[in-house]
């Protein structure tokens, strides 16, 4: 979010506080388009990500494809995510860039009020003219990562993370020996 203050003999306090919503790119005025297929892209980066306060993600570049089909009652938004995206490594803490690549679907019905009816179908009023794609992309982006982000291996299958860490997680762990009170489990057969 950008405020820029500016000063005005006439406002109180002499001050003018006027937001500037960088977010405005992501919105798909629907009303310009004719019934049918259309194609959209959008270019998401570190600005992007800055309007999210508590976002996972602070630095990236993503590319966004969007085909949406716009019928009648609804219109039917087919998103692809294709980039890198700069994340902490579960393992040794370190940040790498992570690409990512994903696909999702989006249905946004019309309605007499806003709600979301599931995790992919959406309900907007019919006096609505646009529909606000940033949150969604967002959420998409974030929904992409995998649970758990690590470094990958490299092309011999070795950890590409820190080695320093490695070594020190390796001390800390504890040893692999298992009590011999249950041993004996390993040999029981669940199945019967």
């Amino acid at each position: 979010m950008l405020i820029k203050i500016g000063f005005c003999n006439f406002a109180p306090l002499n001050q003018i506080l006027i937001f500037v919503n960088h977010l405005k790119d992501y919105i798909i005025q629907f009303v310009r388009y004719e019934l049918g297929d259309h194609h959209l892209e959008f270019e998401v980066d570190d600005s992007f990500f800055g309007h999210f306060e508590y976002s996972q993600i602070q630095h990236g570049k993503i590319h966004v494809d969007i085909g949406f089909e716009k019928q009648e009652r609804m219109m039917i938004f087919t998103i692809s995510l294709t980039g890198n995206v700069l994340v902490t490594c579960d393992r040794c803490s370190d940040e790498f860039y992570l690409s990512l690549t994903d696909n999702q679907r989006l249905i946004v019905k019309f309605g007499t009020e806003y709600f979301e009816e599931s995790e992919d179908v959406v309900v907007i009023p019919e006096s609505e003219y646009k529909f606000d794609m940033a949150s969604y992309l967002y959420e998409f982006i974030h929904l992409a990562l995998p649970a758990r982000v690590i470094h990958p291996d490299d092309e011999n299958g070795n950890s590409t993370c820190d080695p320093d860490m490695l070594e020190r997680l390796r001390k800390i762990t504890p040893s692999a020996d298992v009590d011999p009170r249950w041993e004996s489990l390993r040999n029981f057969d669940n199945e019967n």
